[in-house]
């Protein structure tokens, strides 16, 4: 099993209103993609944190091997949400792992 965790902060620009709706675009978007592609075992958008968090936005996924993960990666339908993320958060950071 790959896991791929994946934490992201909104754009500081956005109003406090415009942060929550792009939130919950990214976790729709992002959580929508697990239908779509095989080899995904488990995806969650956590965008709830905690006051001591220094990151607005954490996706939780683990896929069935590498070639799972990468094509969900190369999926248009992981890209289109991709570029929504993007346009909306900057500082991502991701940690891939297998685990044994």
């Amino acid at each position: 099993m790959v896991h791929h965790i994946v934490f992201w902060n909104l754009n500081e620009e956005l109003s406090e209103k415009e942060r929550k709706e792009a939130a919950k675009t990214v976790k729709k978007q992002l959580e929508g993609v697990k239908s779509e592609v095989s080899g995904v075992l488990s995806l969650e958008v956590v965008i709830d944190e905690l006051p001591s968090s220094n990151r607005d936005i954490a996706l939780f996924s683990a896929f069935e091997s590498v070639e799972a993960l990468n094509a969900y990666q190369n999926h248009p339908a992981h890209a289109k949400a991709a570029s929504y993320v993007g346009s909306v958060t900057y500082n991502r950071s991701c940690f891939d792992y297998e685990e044994r």
